[in-house]
């Protein structure tokens, strides 16, 4: 009888450890274990995680717990892939992630100033790892800078709100932002952000409509300055009208939808695990 993919897999990553595999190994070893298995659970969503909720771990070890996982997109941030990275390293990194079948979805928070060419280099790199969402804090004084770049690029910045008394905290304040700009300029719509801000992410995606081009799917259990993660689903998000509403405004197949999840940096696989099988039920319940 032939093992469960996901043990062969693990198999082959444990015994490429013990063999003393370095980080340029790890590529050829997920190539050597069986990624046959093509089918989408996930509804045609491109749903992915960003990289900042396997912050205690270094790029091979995420890439490996999000193959685990089952998932094809990942937003990277920049501990995990560094905008400074050399070509080669860059190269090494792709093959990695092409061996585990997984698709870099977009990369930051980046911050933005009016300082016209800095910009400019996020963009460059932005094309150089070949992903249209740079998800970003900007000041309102680089939004002139902004408009022209993603003209130049075609390539989407997603303001991404933060919690209570932040730069843009509320809906109004990243609808302000957007109005009247490039099309390319649009929004990461962060759920926990939102939801401690007093804000409803659902309606907050339906008012943003085609500006959203990314968003952090996370939960939190009341309003307010303090954060505390949660399973998606067991505080204040909505999951199925979240995906209900992202399915309404036609979310891009090349956007940045990550699961963001922020407790317990230390071991967070079996809670990103639960959050996957509850936003798996949602999308089954949206297509239904």
């Amino acid at each position: 009888m032939s093992l469960p993919l996901r043990r062969r897999r693990f198999l082959a990553l444990s015994a490429a450890a013990a063999a003393g595999a370095t980080f340029f190994d790890t590529p050829r070893v997920l190539q050597a274990a069986n990624l046959a298995d093509k089918s989408d659970p996930w509804g045609g969503f491109p749903l992915g995680v960003q990289s900042y909720s396997l912050r205690n771990f270094e790029t091979p070890e995420v890439v490996r717990h999000l193959n685990g996982m089952g998932i094809h997109y990942v937003e990277f941030y920049s501990k995990h892939l560094s905008p400074t990275i050399s070509d080669e390293q860059l190269k090494e990194v792709q093959k990695m992630l092409d061996a585990a079948e997984i698709k870099i979805a977009g990369h930051g928070v980046h911050s933005f100033t009016a300082d016209h060419e800095k910009n400019r280099a996020i963009f460059d790199f932005a094309k150089r790892i070949g992903t249209r969402v740079i998800t970003a804090n900007p000041q309102p004084d680089s939004l002139d800078s902004l408009d022209k770049l993603v003209a130049e690029y075609d390539i989407r910045i997603a303001i991404h709100n933060h919690g209570p008394g932040a730069l843009y905290d509320k809906l109004d304040g990243v609808k302000k932002a957007v109005e009247g700009r490039h099309k390319n300029l649009g929004v990461c719509v962060d759920c926990g952000h939102f939801i401690r801000s007093g804000e409803d992410p659902v309606e907050c995606v339906l008012e943003l409509g085609p500006r959203v081009f990314g968003a952090h799917i996370k939960d939190e259990p009341k309003a307010g300055p303090e954060s505390a993660n949660v399973i998606i689903g067991k505080g204040k998000l909505d999951v199925v009208g979240l995906f209900k509403a992202l399915k309404k405004v036609n979310f891009p197949a090349d956007g940045a939808l990550s699961l963001e999840y922020e407790a317990n940096p230390a071991n967070p696989i079996d809670e990103m695990k639960e959050c996957l099988a509850v936003a798996k039920e949602a999308i089954e319940k949206v297509a239904g």
